[in-house]
C-alpha cells in the first residue's frame, strides 16, 4: 500500500501554530519546535496552509512568489530544518500549490498589466468585453459580481474565478504549464513529499462551458503527475475540487492523474444525518461514491479549514443546515458555515467524540484540523475565515502559549470566550487528563493504525440498525471491525451481527444479541 492510502492527515495555518521568535505571528521554527506533539498524537502528514509570499489578502492564496517563503514565516533554510525534523520522525510534509491564479501584486501581471506587448501579457486571460464565459458560475457571491475585472492601465478585463485581486493564470499558454512544472521541482528539491492543489478545476477556459473540469485541465494534471513520477516517484498529488464524487473520478482518471482528492459530498451528510439523527444520508452517500483505481485514495474530513461547506447539498437542504448549525448570519460565509467543530456541537464533547470515531472508522485518509483535537472554539466577531484560525492554546499561560509578545502584537487574538478560553480548553491540560477529548482521540488514531484494512476495506450495513444508530463493518477479507454510533441523546439497541465481538479499546467481549448504545456513544468493536 502507498504511505498516503492510510495516513492520518493533520491540517494546520502557519501563522496560528507557534510562534518561535516572539513577533505575534506563529513561523516554520515553532512547528519544528511542536514536532513532537504531532508524533504523540499519532499523525502521519503534516500539512501546511500556504507559506508563500504573498500580500495575504487571501492568506497565502494570493501567491505574490512560487519560489520564496513569506517573510513571517522564516527562511528557505528553516523550512529544510523543519522538513529534516519531519522526515528524522517518519512523517510526510504536504504544502499547498495554488496553481490557478497568482496575486495581483505578482512580478508577472505587474510586467502584463503594463503593456499590451508585454511578454507576460499571455500569462493572464484578457479580453476586450466582460461577456465571455457567461455560464461561468460566480464562486465567492458575497464578494464579487463578475468573473471580469477592468484594468485601467490596459484597457482590458482580466479572468478571475475567485477575488479580483487573484488573476487566473492562462494555461493554454505553454510558459505557464512550464513555470508550474519549475514550481513543483523547487519544493521537491526541498523535501517536499505531497502538493495540495488549491482550486485546480478550473486551469481552462472554453466558450459554451462552465470552465470547469475540462478536458484540457485532466490532460494538464496528467502532465503534472507525469512529471513527478518521472522526476520525484513517491511524491502525491491532492486535489482540491469542490465536485460530486462521480465528477471526480476524472481526477484519479486510470490511476495517473491524481493519487488522491477531498471527498466534499461526505462531509455535509454526516451533519445531516446527526441533525436529523437518521443515518440514511450518510448511508446513502458512502453507498453511492464510486470505487477509485488501485493506489488512489479519498481524503476525508469533518471540517474544511475555511469552513463546513454546503455547495454540494440542495438549497433546501443548506437552509436546514445552517438554521440548525449557524442561526446566525455572522456564522456563515459563502455556501458553507464558519464555525468550528466543538462550538458546532454546542461544546458537546460527546458528540465531538463520536464524529472522530465516524471519520477514523469510514472509507478514506482523514485529515485533523489543528485544535479541533482538544475542542478549540472560534471568534465568529473576526472577518471571513480567520474566525477559525486564532491561536493555538498550548496551555493557560499569557497567549495560551502561542507566543511570548504582547497580546496586542498578535497576529489574532487567543479565544476568550468563557467556555473556550485557554483556562478551559488548552494541550497542556488534556495530556495530564486521561479522559480529555485530546486522549480519546489519540486512541482512536491509534487504534486505527492497529486495525488493517481502514484505508479500502469494503463497508457493509448492518440491517435493521435503529435510524439514529451508524453501524457498519469494515472488512478486507482479514478482519472485521464492526463500528457503531449512537446519532442521539436517547439509548438505542442494535442487534450485533453473529460471532463474537471484542472491544478495541477495553478488550470486552460480548456476544451477538442485543447491545445497548448510550447517549452519543460509539463503539469499535472487531470479530474474534
Amino acid at each position: 500500500m502507498n504511505w498516503y492510502e492510510d495516513s492520518i492527515f493533520y491540517e494546520l495555518y502557519p501563522r496560528a501554530f507557534c510562534d518561535s521568535d516572539g513577533d505575534g505571528r506563529g513561523d516554520l521554527l515553532g512547528i519544528r519546535q511542536k514536532l513532537d506533539y504531532l508524533q504523540w498524537l499519532g499523525v502521519d502528514v503534516v500539512w501546511l496552509l500556504p507559506i508563500g509570499d504573498s500580500p495575504l489578502r487571501d492568506d497565502g492564496y494570493d501567491v505574490r512568489s512560487y519560489y520564496q517563503l513569506h517573510p513571517d514565516f522564516g527562511t528557505i533554510e528553516s523550512f529544510r530544518m523543519l522538513v529534516d525534523e519531519v522526515h528524522a520522525r517518519g512523517m510526510k510534509l504536504l504544502i499547498d500549490l495554488v496553481v490557478n491564479h497568482t496575486s495581483d501584486e505578482h512580478a508577472w501581471f505587474k510586467e502584463a498589466r503594463r503593456s499590451k506587448d508585454s511578454p507576460y501579457r499571455d500569462y493572464y486571460v484578457w479580453s476586450d468585453t466582460p461577456d465571455k464565459y457567461p455560464e461561468v458560475r460566480i464562486i465567492f457571491i458575497d464578494t464579487e459580481t463578475s468573473n471580469w475585472t477592468y484594468d485601467e492601465g490596459s484597457g482590458q478585463y482580466y479572468w478571475h474565478r475567485f477575488f479580483s485581486s487573484q488573476p487566473d493564470l492562462n494555461y493554454d499558454n505553454p510558459k505557464v504549464q512550464e513555470e508550474m512544472f519549475r514550481a513543483l521541482a523547487y519544493w521537491c528539491e526541498l523535501g517536499a513529499d505531497a502538493f495540495r492543489l488549491d482550486a485546480c478545476p478550473y486551469l481552462f477556459e472554453r466558450d459554451g462551458t462552465n470552465g470547469e473540469s475540462l478536458p484540457e485541465t485532466h490532460d494538464f494534471l496528467k502532465k503534472m503527475r507525469a512529471f513527478l513520477d518521472t522526476n520525484y516517484p513517491g511524491t502525491v498529488l491532492l486535489g482540491e475540487a469542490n465536485q460530486m464524487p462521480e465528477d471526480l473520478l476524472p481526477y484519479f482518471s486510470d490511476g495517473d492523474e491524481m493519487q488522491m482528492s477531498f471527498n466534499f459530498i461526505v462531509m455535509p451528510q454526516i451533519y445531516l444525518s446527526l441533525k436529523r439523527q437518521d443515518h440514511t444520508p450518510l448511508m446513502r452517500v458512502v453507498r453511492d461514491t464510486p470505487p477509485l483505481p488501485e493506489g488512489c485514495q479519498w481524503a476525508t474530513f469533518l471540517r474544511n479549514h475555511d469552513e463546513l461547506t454546503l455547495e454540494m447539498v440542495t438549497p433546501e437542504v443548506r437552509q436546514e443546515m445552517w438554521e440548525h448549525y449557524s442561526p446566525y448570519m455572522n456564522q456563515r460565509i459563502n455556501l458553507g458555515i464558519r464555525r468550528r467543530l466543538a462550538p458546532l456541537m454546542d461544546g458537546d464533547l460527546r458528540r465531538v467524540a463520536m464524529l472522530y470515531s465516524l471519520l477514523l472508522t469510514l472509507p478514506g485518509a482523514p485529515v485533523l484540523y489543528y485544535g479541533d483535537e482538544i475542542g478549540m472554539g472560534d471568534d465568529v466577531s473576526l472577518p471571513d475565515r480567520n474566525g477559525v484560525r486564532t491561536p493555538m492554546q498550548w496551555d493557560d499561560g499569557p497567549n495560551a502559549g502561542f507566543s511570548t509578545a504582547p497580546a496586542s502584537k498578535l497576529y489574532a487574538p487567543v479565544i476568550a470566550s468563557a467556555d473556550y478560553n485557554p483556562a478551559k480548553v488548552n494541550v497542556a491540560a488534556q495530556m495530564a487528563d486521561p479522559n480529555s477529548l485530546l486522549h480519546t482521540i489519540r486512541k482512536m488514531v491509534l487504534a486505527r493504525k492497529q486495525v488493517s484494512g481502514l484505508a479500502h476495506g469494503a463497508v457493509e450495513w448492518l440491517p435493521n440498525a435503529p435510524k439514529p444508530v451508524v453501524a457498519f463493518t469494515r472488512s478486507d477479507g482479514s478482519f472485521m471491525l464492526l463500528a457503531l454510533h449512537n446519532l442521539s441523546g436517547d439509548e438505542q439497541m442494535v442487534t450485533l451481527p453473529p460471532g463474537s465481538w471484542r472491544d478495541v479499546f477495553d478488550a470486552t467481549q460480548t456476544a451477538a444479541g442485543s447491545f445497548t448504545l448510550g447517549a452519543y456513544e460509539w463503539r469499535w468493536m472487531v470479530a474474534e
